[in-house]
């Protein structure tokens, strides 16, 4: 009976005598030296180890030319061709260090060098942390991978993740492009860069701006996000979301998508644009809107989509379904536009419609013709079954002019000389200078030509085949002050530039609106780290 009581206190000295122990700093062990002394007087309490020196802490084998061993302190000073190696996945060489047994730590000082399988890093001092598994350095310091070569005032290295962080500026050159940048993580392995805060690459095709982006240096891919913007020669892009593509020179952008034509001078927005350089060409749909400015004015034009290709002096734009543009002094509608730079030719087609001033014009086909010189709208031509309209100034007539095909001059951006060709047929209410009605003129001919002051008609000239007259309003009952096919649609006319897009796409806008102000309120933070990122070693070792 006393035997088992004495029994239980030992094992539990024994125990907590086993854990001290097992939690006790493991002592570096010296496995190899030319030569060893001991001399209290020059280097008290040390171990002089001299001629390839080899000494183990945990892993950790360190190997040099001389070294001072502090025992009681588990602490070596080492010189001269200094290595420390882990593994086979991290060497840090130098011409001098400390390590320190209790604590795992390292310093390595004098032309430092720390290598992986991935990335080389070289600078004055390196600090090794092997607890936590980190290097970090305060000194200017060059990084190579492959083909890039970063360099920094000081970073950190995360050896589990493979990770160089960057909270200073920092800078990657690539023979295709500089990154640059006040933080940066870069993943040696994949290649793959994280961008957060005012950040930039460079390269002879383009310029890229963001405040949070991913760079996949290997592939090069990419993805940014606020503020971000690609610049070519020629054009700006900017969205909420961008995704690039260098190799193919493609972009993408989502939500509050604007790219600008410099050259062109000509913007185009919506919530969705891909853009392909090598190819010369743009797509943009979700409130699709492209932008010229034309004579000192600014022509909107918005489609479902909306597609610009060609180089310079030879671009053209296409609209597609339910096409709706505004200009100050003229609007319409039609089901597609397509619109030459080089030709300065505008084909509206399918059901096209144009207000200009107050007249409504109609017809199969529409096409307005512009003056490259001088960078004006110059004339009008509508084919087949050519309607204009216009209201009464005074009454509730209308004043139309009818035939097979129009061909029409402006002047200053308004309709001013018109010819009617082929079956022509007029109804206009006549009135002398004091708007007083005179009567209604009805009349047919072959062709007729109007000359349009201030919005009027000033004067109307028949030709050939003229058959009508001048009827009192008295004489002329209401339903022959028509001309047959006549169709009033004023309460569709597009009388600013934000009844280009239906009800149902401002709704849209709205609601990306305020995703996009709610997104802004949030707190800014550097950008998730990708799957692909965390599990390339995995990805790469199924291969």
């Amino acid at each position: 009976m006393k035997k088992s009581i004495f029994f239980l206190p030992y094992c539990l000295i024994l125990l907590v005598t086993n854990l001290v122990l097992a939690q006790a700093p493991k002592k570096i062990i010296v496995e190899n030296s030319d030569f060893a002394d001991v001399n209290q007087v020059e280097i008290p309490d040390a171990l002089l180890l001299i001629g390839n020196v080899r000494v183990n802490h945990d892993g950790v084998v360190m190997t040099c030319n001389k070294a001072y061993y502090f025992q009681k302190e588990n602490y070596i000073k080492a010189f001269g061709n200094v290595q420390m190696v882990q593994g086979d996945t991290l060497f840090l060489n130098s011409k001098y260090a400390e390590y320190n047994g209790n604590v795992k730590k390292a310093y390595a000082s004098g032309d430092a060098v720390m290598s992986s399988p991935d990335a080389t890093l070289t600078t004055e001092i390196i600090n090794f942390d092997r607890n936590i598994q980190e290097v970090f350095y305060d000194t200017p310091g060059t990084i190579t991978n492959k083909d890039n070569t970063l360099k920094s005032n000081s970073g950190r290295y995360y050896v589990k993740q493979k990770k160089f962080q960057f909270l200073t500026a920092v800078t990657i050159t690539n023979p295709t492009y500089v990154i640059k940048s006040n933080h940066l993580d870069y993943f040696s392995n994949s290649g793959h860069s994280y961008l957060f805060g005012p950040s930039t690459i460079t390269s002879k095709a383009n310029y890229i701006y963001t405040e949070k982006g991913f760079y996949d240096t290997k592939k090069n891919l990419a993805h940014f996000l606020n503020k971000s913007y690609i610049r070519y020669d020629d054009r700006v892009i900017k969205g909420d979301s961008l995704y690039y593509d260098r190799n193919r020179e493609f972009a993408s952008a989502t939500r509050n998508v604007k790219i600008t034509d410099s050259i062109n001078r000509g913007i185009v927005k919506g919530h969705y644009a891909e853009v392909y350089k090598k190819l010369d060409s743009m797509f943009v749909t979700k409130r699709a809107v492209a932008v010229n400015f034309v004579e000192n004015d600014s022509v909107y034009i918005h489609g479902k989509k909306l597609m610009v290709t060609g180089k310079e002096g030879n671009r053209i734009i296409r609209a597609f379904n339910n096409v709706r543009f505004f200009k100050t002094d003229m609007s319409g509608k039609c089901d597609s536009i397509h619109s030459s730079s080089k030709t300065a030719l505008t084909k509206m087609i399918g059901n096209p419609i144009l207000w200009n001033a107050e007249n409504q014009i109609t017809g199969d086909v529409m096409h307005l013709i512009g003056n490259n010189t001088t960078q004006k709208l110059d004339s009008l031509k509508v084919l087949n079954n050519t309607f204009i309209v216009s209201k009464d100034t005074l009454g509730t007539g209308y004043n139309q002019v009818k035939g097979q095909n129009l061909y029409g001059k402006f002047e200053e951006g308004k309709l001013h000389d018109v010819d009617i060709v082929k079956n022509a047929e007029v109804i206009y209410y006549m009135r002398n200078e004091a708007q007083e009605l005179i009567g209604i003129n009805k009349n047919v001919s072959s062709k007729i030509n109007l000359i349009l002051e201030k919005n009027e008609i000033e004067t109307i000239t028949f030709f050939q085949q003229v058959d009508g007259e001048i009827y009192p309003e008295k004489e002329l009952p209401e339903n022959a002050r028509k001309l047959r096919g006549l169709v009033w649609r004023g309460d569709e006319r597009i009388k600013s530039k934000d009844d280009i897009f239906p009800p149902e796409e401002n709704e849209d806008n709205d609601k990306i609106a305020k995703a996009t102000e709610a997104a802004e309120a949030k707190e800014d933070i550097p950008m998730k780290i990708r799957k692909e990122t965390l599990n390339y070693d995995k990805k790469k070792g199924k291969k």
